[in-house]
């Protein structure tokens, strides 16, 4: 087995805690070495805990961080409009870089992160887990190459939660770009173009619903997007803070239909029916499958599953809905 790849991370908060860290931990291809925190204390808690590898394991310093030769990637977990400067700061560092969703708040910065690391050379994939959930990909398979729904006509997803006041970081400007549909949209929207093959079927028009009525803050508390793509598939991503709802994800096609409960969240479980029947699987962690994907596109020097350019796309979604 290959010597296990050197991985730092960037951000020390909810997700890089409770599911990336863990996740990388999980995999003998991988080894944390690095911690990278605005907080010197807090990162050296965190190395220590998670026992991150390197002689020097906790910085507060990016450029400190970058200059150490062992290190060979970085998952960046930090606020979305640090990502562009430090997915940059990596690339030319020449580390290899697996960044948080949404990949960055505005396109311009976005095209310049994929430049910076195609420069480089080096490889960069955007973290959108719900790829790696054991059901959907079974599913996607049986719907897009097995045609088991006949065409599809539309996609529905929606991923909400209930926030007891707006004191997240998402939902000020400092920091972030968009509230709900900066936590779960992404994953709503990169779910919908993989199911409606958006490579091959790009989207031709957009529609948006926001609302900011009960905090009254500069971003969205619910947001609704609606898609339409080449071939006339419609689509709505529902992401909001506002109501704690299932999850759901529903494609509907001319012969049958698919339902979703459950499954777009962190665990990779929940439950699948096609036409009313269950669909069976074996969970697995969806945080593993995108770390190994992403250690697999370095090792063997082919592109991850989900590109820079893919997160792109998505973030034109989200900036069409508070743009528009």
């Amino acid at each position: 087995m290959p010597t296990p790849l050197r991985i730092g991370v960037i951000g020390t908060g909810g997700i890089a805690e409770h599911s990336l860290v863990p996740a990388l931990k999980t995999l003998p291809q991988a080894q944390l070495w690095s911690v990278l925190s605005r907080d010197k204390n807090r990162a050296t808690a965190f190395a220590k805990q998670h026992a991150a590898a390197a002689p020097q394991p906790a910085h507060d310093n990016l450029d400190e961080f970058l200059t150490d030769p062992q290190l060979q990637a970085v998952i960046i977990a930090s606020p979305d409009k640090l990502h562009a400067e430090q997915v940059i700061a990596c690339a030319k560092a020449g580390k290899h870089v697996l960044v948080e969703k949404p990949f960055v708040t505005n396109i311009e910065e976005g095209k310049c992160a994929i430049e910076a690391c195609r420069t480089n050379g080096v490889k960069l994939s955007v973290a959108l887990h719900m790829r790696w959930h054991s059901g959907m990909r079974k599913l996607h398979q049986l719907v897009t190459q097995e045609k088991i729904l006949g065409p599809i006509r539309h996609i529905r997803a929606q991923w909400t939660w209930r926030a007891d006041d707006a004191s997240d970081w998402r939902a000020g400007d400092e920091l972030g770009r968009w509230w709900p549909l900066a936590g779960t949209g992404p994953h709503c929207l990169d779910t919908i173009r993989w199911f409606a093959d958006f490579r091959n079927n790009p989207v031709v028009d957009r529609s948006a619903l926001l609302s900011r009525e009960v905090w009254k803050g500069p971003h969205e508390e619910t947001g609704i997007i609606l898609l339409k793509f080449a071939n006339g598939i419609t689509a709505e991503a529902i992401s909001s803070v506002l109501f704690a709802a299932p999850s759901r994800f529903e494609i509907y096609g001319a012969d049958n239909y698919a339902i979703c409960e459950g499954t777009m969240a962190r665990s990779g479980r929940g439950t699948i029916s096609i036409g009313g029947k269950p669909l069976l699987f074996d969970p697995v962690n969806p945080y593993a499958g995108e770390i190994a994907n992403f250690i697999e596109a370095i090792q063997l020097g082919r592109n991850p599953e989900v590109t820079g350019e893919d997160g792109l796309q998505v973030v034109e979604d989200l900036l069409y809905a508070v743009n528009s």
